[in-house]
């Protein structure tokens, strides 16, 4: 699988399959929350898609491994990657599956999940080190009660974590003092999402969310965790333009913080309360490019992320790692 493959996949962004209980995974985390997908590796690529029956992609078993086809022609033929906790080699877990905030293209708020306790969340890491194949730790969580409630467990969480000596990320809702509670427990790595850089849209889609107290408590965490250790969530397809998406990427990353560009998600359970839509292969291609020189420019090397999805890969196009 080439770039120009990864992207058509990423565009797309489901896949059918024979059996989704055997082969997919169920996430908790973030717009797809609730929905089963796989990771299919090829060559240096990994992609993950989400199970769907009305898929234009489907995945068949091959002599060896497996391939990828669409209108009835193979694109890609690979593997499929076992996931550890989420995704390969990290335990990422989801710890507050619920969310005071109504971000109108993401599931959590409306599936309202469980909340892990920090014993769970130790068990769950204890049986992936077990494996042997535990090489990082990201943590995600919704809002229970309020971000500074929640970062003031999940710092709980990580002091704890430390034990198994694998660097720790961190993406849950800022707050003034969020980097000093995050960088004392022992946090490698953070991410908080500004999700949509248009300043109107960011009004309509994350009601009741400062965008401002994002970005200061990026600019803020660049101080304290480093280059190449500060990231956030953009996502395409909310009726941003390209224009302002590299504007944006060129102020995120001249601050030093690590923007990671995430097609969006239309889960069901949002239909009509926003205008979505998959980004196309070509404006995929395009962004990643354009974040890459950004990146470079600014001296920033996506490939020395320790945690989360600049070490994955799955979901995006990712400089540093896919070209």
């Amino acid at each position: 699988m080439d770039l120009e493959t990864k992207a058509l996949l990423l565009s797309v962004g489901t896949v059918q399959v024979a059996k989704p209980s055997a082969g997919g995974r169920a996430s908790t985390a973030g717009p797809g929350a609730g929905g089963q997908s796989v990771f299919f590796q090829s060559g240096p690529h990994l992609a993950r898609l989400s199970i769907a029956a009305s898929s234009p992609l489907r995945l068949e078993s091959r002599e060896e491994g497996v391939a990828i086809l669409m209108d009835g022609r193979e694109i890609a033929r690979g593997r499929l990657a076992e996931p550890l906790l989420h995704c390969p080699e990290q335990a990422y877990i989801t710890v507050s599956e619920r969310c005071i905030f109504d971000c109108k293209f993401c599931a959590v708020p409306k599936l309202q999940g469980g909340i892990k306790s920090g014993q769970t969340v130790l068990q769950m890491v204890e049986e992936a080190a077990r494996t042997g194949h535990l090489r990082a730790i990201s943590l995600t969580s919704g809002v229970e009660v309020s971000p500074q409630a929640e970062a003031e467990r999940v710092a709980e969480i990580v002091a704890d974590l430390k034990r198994f000596r694998v660097p720790i990320g961190v993406s849950i809702s800022p707050f003034p003092g969020v980097n000093k509670i995050l960088k004392d427990a022992g946090a490698d790595e953070v991410k908080y999402n500004l999700e949509c850089v248009d300043p109107d849209l960011f009004l309509q889609v994350c009601p009741g969310i400062s965008y401002q107290e994002i970005m200061d408590a990026l600019q803020e965490a660049v101080a304290i965790f480093g280059k190449n250790h500060v990231f956030t969530n953009i996502i395409l397809g909310l009726g941003e333009s390209d224009e302002i998406l590299r504007i944006s990427i060129d102020e995120l990353t001249e601050m030093g913080i690590i923007p990671v560009l995430r097609a969006v998600f239309p889960h069901p359970l949002r239909a009509g309360e926003t205008w979505m839509e998959r980004p196309s292969a070509k404006r995929l291609l395009d962004l990643a490019r354009y974040l890459k020189k950004a990146l470079e420019e600014n001296i920033l090397d996506g490939s020395a992320a320790l945690t989360g999805c600049y070490r994955c890969t799955g979901c995006d196009l990712t400089p540093g790692r896919d070209l």
